[in-house]
């Protein structure tokens, strides 16, 4: 199959030819229709994740045709279209018995832990427990978007920060979480303000549900500026990005008893970020991580989409082939990308 293939960290990546997946047992093969480009994969490109052996195979948020079905698979068939979480799960250990598949002991991550989607195919294991069925209007683009960008915002709104209409709720960043999340915001009802250095994403946050913009370029006291917007802070506040200024940012612009949560990644030099500890203690404030979403959790977040109050495919900006994903992937660090870019060419 045709895949791009990361044989050293930091270095730029090549589409080539390799062997095909094995379907696993209690797995299937995916043919991949759609996958995401997501800093993840970025972080995974410069070597961030201890997880990744080389030479490796990225991409973790697809959506696709089952081709093959190992055995032992039931209530699946070939042709069946799924999608699955980023986070995939085993399904049997303490924390999946208590419905938390999205921190699963023994989880496994295509494009990480395994080969992932920038190829023609994937192999996804445990498919009673990962398989998400795709509704007939729900397409291959969309699907994919959801895989870790919109579900997890999904799951930081809704679960997590548990956003609800009336609220205030501040995003750290516009790429895809942070899009996502304010497009999830808005249709609970919450008004949300977006925040970001680039003119142009903040504008697309807008078109995505957000009701004040702050420029960080031109607002350096982000935190000052948005609890003088807030009228005292927001009730909850989502570091979409993974930053130590935005996640200290997102922290301090809170209102008592508000929430923080931590979406975005931090890693590298900026995986220790100072917490303002003060106003955690001052306030009585929520610290919370959202990391995934469980695939069982998945038919809320369809119902949504199917009742149109959130559009994800508004969300995606490029559409890309597999060779453009080869130079995309290396200037993920640099936020050029207005929304999410999409490979759909294989």
């Amino acid at each position: 199959m045709k895949a791009l293939l990361i044989e050293s960290f930091g270095k730029a990546p090549q589409v080539t030819q390799v062997e095909d997946p094995e379907t696993p047992d209690q797995g299937i093969l995916l043919e991949v229709k759609a996958t995401g480009l997501c800093r993840s994969d970025w972080h995974g490109w410069m070597g961030h994740d201890p997880d990744i052996v080389l030479p490796h195979v990225p991409g973790h948020e697809f959506a696709g045709v089952i081709r093959e079905l190992g055995k032992g698979v039931r209530n699946w068939k070939v042709g069946d279209r799924v999608t699955v979480p980023f986070v995939c799960a085993c399904g049997t250990c303490p924390t999946c018995q208590t419905g938390n598949q999205q921190i699963c002991d023994d989880q496994f991550q295509p494009g990480f832990t395994h080969w992932g989607s920038f190829a023609q195919y994937v192999a996804v294991h445990r498919a009673a427990t990962n398989l998400v069925k795709l509704p007939d209007s729900v397409s291959f683009e969309s699907a994919a978007s959801l895989g870790c960008r919109f579900a997890t915002s999904f799951r930081a709104v809704v679960a997590q920060g548990k956003v609800s209409g009336g609220q205030l709720v501040a995003v750290h960043g516009c790429g895809g979480v942070g899009l996502s999340a304010i497009m999830i915001a808005a249709a609970q009802g919450a008004t949300v303000i977006a925040v970001d250095i680039d003119a142009a994403k903040l504008a697309f946050a807008k078109a995505a549900g957000a009701t004040y913009l702050v420029d960080a370029v031109n607002a350096p006291d982000v935190a000052s500026h948005i609890l003088e917007l807030s009228k005292g802070g927001v009730h909850v506040s989502i570091d979409a990005l993974g930053s130590k200024v935005t996640s200290y940012n997102s922290i301090s612009c809170l209102r008592k008893r508000g929430k923080h949560i931590q979406v975005g990644l931090l890693a590298g030099s900026e995986a220790n970020p100072p917490v303002p500890m003060h106003l955690v203690i001052a306030k009585e404030l929520e610290i919370i991580g959202s990391h995934g979403m469980q695939a069982h959790a998945y038919p809320e977040m369809m119902q949504m989409i199917l009742e149109q109050k959130i559009a994800p495919e508004e969300l995606i900006g490029r559409r890309i082939s597999l060779e453009d994903a080869a130079e995309a992937l290396t200037r993920m660090d640099s936020f050029e990308e207005k929304g999410m870019a999409m490979i759909t060419q294989f």
